[in-house]
């Protein structure tokens, strides 16, 4: 001061420094469970890697909680959080006090195990995982039963670098999970270059989603009997320009997992409505009907009604002359949201079949609670029948329940007289396969309809 003296500020920083360390720990850790998040994992993983040095090993571990979805879709997502947190209590709970978890995204965790005797403490510990986590939950009044699917990397084999090893312990987790899940999977060189040639496939996917790469072929669907042409299914075919025609069981999966199956499907059932708008308006004299195949990624939207509403519209066809096939496996899962969006499509007219009857689930209840029009009797049973009376059983018994339930019912995979002749016998009406025609573009079907003229060419209708 001027006069002499001084004068001194003091200020109390206590809540700061807590608020810089909560802020800290917020940034470090998922706010859910309270594990270490993607960036402390990383963190800890690189530190894991410089303890163990030369001649030591450790292992990364990635977990994926299976049909984690299904749960936030019919329960809910407060459910779904309830599970999150209750999947880490286990984890921790399966790990050692030096090991290392983490929540790293949505409904996936990373581990890093130290030290101790690499693969198997890895495997001991990757059992134990799925075990623990496949028993059963009590969240919130319901019980729960999810599964764990788990991806292993090792250090140094499988790379000494924190990116590298996650990278690799998450395409072993992938590859577990494409083998059926609930199992664990080691990583293998093999699998960067298959997952490098899927990333491609993918990239290449989008962009022919985008610009419409694809085109549809048609299968006849006949009368057994009289070979009549009775409807169409419409099937979806991929020619890359390099690749050539990509097969179905190539990317029809991959469009389902990124979610490209949406905009494709929807694309599907407009070509095929427009294709079937041009067919009739050729030949007024024939009654056509298409089918075609509906996934479960379709049915867990809310658009898919407005979608094919849309479509009936500017196509200008009626909507008895749609038949949507569904799988068995897409009626069995999140049940309440299906049952909805099947009856909103049959609200608007459309028929609904089941493709692949009998090679899904075992409960038929969901053939009086789904609004089911045909049941589509699975090719491995169309193969068996006319080989004896044992192996025409299955055959013989899904024919004799739609007869029963007043369903139709389609042989799928005709590809011998034999079976054709087995089948009429069995009292099957309605049959494809290349036994009769293949699937082909609609400039070839054209000419089919151009040689029929008969006025019975018709989907089976009005069998009730």
């Amino acid at each position: 001061m001027k006069g002499g003296g001084w004068v001194a500020t003091h200020e109390d920083i206590t809540e700061r420094r807590r608020a810089e360390a909560k802020i800290s720990y917020m940034a470090r850790h998922d706010s859910l469970t309270d594990l270490p998040n993607r960036f402390l994992f990383h963190e800890q993983l690189e530190q894991a890697l410089a303890r163990i040095g030369r001649g030591g090993a450790l292992a990364v571990l990635c977990l994926d909680i299976d049909h984690f979805k299904g749960v936030n879709d019919t329960l809910g997502h407060p459910v779904g959080d309830l599970l999150l947190k209750a999947v880490a209590a286990r984890v921790r709970d399966c790990i050692r006090g030096g090991d290392t978890v983490a929540r790293l995204d949505g409904d996936e965790f990373a581990i890093v195990q130290a030290g101790g005797s690499q693969p198997n403490d890895a495997t001991a510990l990757a059992a134990r995982l799925i075990e623990t986590v496949a028993a059963p939950f009590e969240l919130d009044g319901h019980q729960i039963i999810v599964g764990a699917s788990v991806g292993i990397a090792i250090s140094p084999d499988d790379g000494t670098d924190p990116v590298q090893l996650l990278k690799n312990a998450d395409m072993a987790l992938y590859r577990a999970k494409a083998d059926g899940r609930g199992v664990y999977r080691f990583f293998e060189p093999e699998m960067d270059a298959r997952m490098q040639t899927r990333r491609m496939l993918e990239l290449d996917l989008r962009k022919a989603v985008t610009q419409g790469d694809f085109e549809l072929h048609y299968q006849p669907i006949v009368d057994i009997g009289t070979r009549e042409v009775r409807g169409f299914e419409a099937l979806v075919r991929w020619r890359h320009p390099q690749r050539g025609m990509v097969p179905p069981l190539d990317f029809i999966p991959l469009a389902e997992e990124t979610g490209l199956i949406v905009q494709l499907g929807s694309w599907v059932l407009g070509e095929a409505c427009r294709q079937l708008q041009v067919w009739r308006a050729a030949h007024p004299q024939l009654s056509l009907a298409v089918s075609v195949n509906i996934s479960g990624r379709q049915l867990q939207g809310s658009g898919l009604a407005d979608a094919l509403r849309q479509t009936l519209t500017s196509s200008g066809i009626e909507a008895s002359s749609v038949v949507l096939e569904i799988t068995e496996s897409v009626l069995m899962q999140q049940t309440d949201a299906v049952l909805e969006r099947l009856q909103q499509l049959k609200g608007l007219g459309v028929r609904l079949a089941i493709d692949d009857f009998g090679t899904g689930y075992s409960s038929l209840s969901y053939l009086q609670r789904f609004p089911i029009d045909i049941l589509k009797i699975a090719k491995p049973f169309v193969e068996e029948v006319g080989q004896g009376a044992d192996r025409s059983a299955l055959a013989r018994a899904i024919i004799g329940l739609g007869d029963t339930l007043r369903l139709d019912t389609i042989a799928e995979g005709i590809e011998i007289a034999q079976q054709r002749a087995a089948l009429l016998e069995l009292g099957c009406v309605l049959g494809q396969g290349h036994h009769f025609w293949p699937a082909m573009p609609a400039a070839a079907m054209e000419e089919i309809l151009a040689a029929d003229r008969s006025p019975r060419l018709r989907l089976v209708e009005d069998s009730a």
